[in-house]
């Protein structure tokens, strides 16, 4: 099924480094699900769903949920670095885990491209004659410095970067729950109260299921769910650092198990508060929820401690992004997918040629951005929009082969030699109802492309993705036929 050196481990010392430490992997996770797609982009949902978008929150929160699951429960007994591609090309093909772990690795660069890119419109909100250009070079550096020391000072800069988004929406909680008991009175002249969901703009589900709107546009709960799959994304950052973990078998479960907790705080309590507080339907996307909670009471400092918070954020998302294309781009090399060089390690165990070429290839996305604006946000992130589609689905049909494999006694570690029900019952961490629970998924992701097409901004990213796929398929042919 597999090539000797696809799945042996590399002898120390050139071999990744255990390092992340348990705090290390819970805020990498908690972290990676709190992004400015929360601080800035819930105003979109919300306007597409009103108070129902809770719902399409814990809907989608569940399938993220599942798709994690389905990772860790291959993390835990194969724990390896690059994952979703080590575990498609040993449990799947080799050509599945070249169009994985490329489909990753590209749509990491794209969304690193575009946090950088943003990064220095919340520099000028302080500092206006600092060019844009500058302040994505140097935090694009900072970050690349950073990823070259270790795994271990990559883990710090996460963990306190997490800190700080956590410590804002938990402060957002707080300060709207004392509004609500306090009843303050706000400047909408609506009393805050939950009931608010149910008496403000239509009620709970205002636009329905779906429904069309006088200028031709879908909206409603379904529509909604299109957004919030997109929220969720960096989750299954779990997976990617089981190589590089103290103790992955206590470790990866804790933190996956956590997710649906975060979920219910950090989504749904933190937007269940703000539309109990802010009426729901004079949210309109000009400034963050977050900020018009506050500035709803008079207290208008919320914008600027915001604003770090998104920045420290848009840097959390390129340093994991970083961390996860080097350690994709090195699982590639061994499975022979890659170039040999992106392979190496240094004294530290960080894949340099991983890093540095990732850094230098997001540098040049980041020219395109700032050359052709529009080219790059209509196109380039339509690609990295569906291609999250694509990863969560080779997730879920690499599970179920990841099964089949354990079942014929070709299983990993201590698994190997047992056979059919006894071997999965041997599985530390399983998924919940396995022999249905990736149908479900796969169903429920087909459901989110078949939504995709009812947006004009969202059906661009269908057909990018079809020839995305196309190129990748064509690419993996090439290589085998070398």
């Amino acid at each position: 099924m597999t090539n000797k050196h696809e799945t042996d481990d590399v002898p120390v010392p050139a071999t990744l480094r255990k390092s992340l430490k348990n705090r290390h992997i819970q805020l990498i996770a908690l972290g990676g699900a709190i992004g400015t797609g929360l601080f800035y982009g819930s105003s979109e949902s919300i306007s597409l769903a009103g108070p129902s978008i809770l719902l399409a929150y814990l809907i989608g929160g569940l399938a993220i949920f599942m798709i994690v699951r389905a990772l860790s429960e291959m993390s835990v007994e194969d724990p390896k670095a690059g994952a979703f591609s080590y575990y498609a090309t040993r449990y799947w093909s080799k050509r599945a885990g070249f169009i994985s772990g490329w489909n990753y690795w590209f749509n990491y660069i794209l969304v690193s491209m575009v946090e950088l890119a943003v990064v220095g419109s919340f520099v000028n909100y302080w500092f206006p004659a600092i060019p844009q250009w500058v302040s994505a070079a140097f935090f694009l550096v900072v970050i690349t410095a950073a990823n070259l020391l270790g795994v271990s000072k990559f883990g710090e800069f996460e963990f306190w970067f997490a800190i700080i988004k956590i410590v804002a929406v938990i402060a957002m909680i707080l300060g709207g729950l004392v509004v609500l008991v306090m009843g303050v009175s706000t400047v909408s002249g609506v009393a805050p109260s939950f009931a608010n969901w149910f008496t403000v703009g239509g009620g709970f589900l205002p636009n329905g299921l779906m429904s069309r709107t006088a200028d031709g546009q879908w909206t409603g709960l379904l529509m909604a769910l299109v957004v919030v799959m997109f929220s969720f994304g960096g989750t299954e950052l779990i997976g990617i650092t089981a190589g590089e973990t103290e103790n992955p078998r206590t470790t990866i479960p804790k933190a996956t198990n956590d997710i649906i907790w975060r979920i219910l705080v950090f989504y749904i309590g933190a937007l269940g508060i703000i539309m109990a507080v802010v009426p729901w339907n004079t949210i309109d996307g000009e400034s963050s929820p977050f900020v018009q909670i506050f500035d709803s009471v008079g207290v208008h400092a919320a914008a600027g401690i915001l604003n770090f918070v998104c920045l420290t954020a848009v840097m959390s998302v390129y340093n994991s992004g970083l961390y996860a294309n080097s350690r994709m781009l090195y699982s590639l090399a061994k499975q022979g997918n890659a170039p040999a060089y992106l392979g190496k390690l240094n004294g530290r165990g960080v894949p340099v040629a991983g890093v540095l070429t990732s850094a230098v290839i997001t540098a040049l996305a980041v020219v395109v951005v700032f050359l052709w604006p529009e080219f790059a946000f209509n196109y380039l992130m339509s690609i990295a929009t569906i291609a999250g589609v694509i990863n969560w689905t080779i997730i879920m049909i690499t599970e179920m082969h990841f099964r089949r494999v354990v079942a014929s006694g070709k299983g990993p570690g201590e698994l190997a030699g047992l056979t059919g029900d006894d071997a999965l019952a041997h599985l530390q961490f399983k998924l919940p109802f396995a022999r249905v629970t990736p149908w479900v998924v796969l169903a429920f992701l087909a459901l989110v492309v078949v939504l995709m097409c009812f947006s004009a901004s969202y059906r661009i990213a269908v057909y990018a993705g079809v020839i995305w796929l196309a190129v990748l398929f064509v690419a993996s042919q090439f290589l085998k036929r070398k």
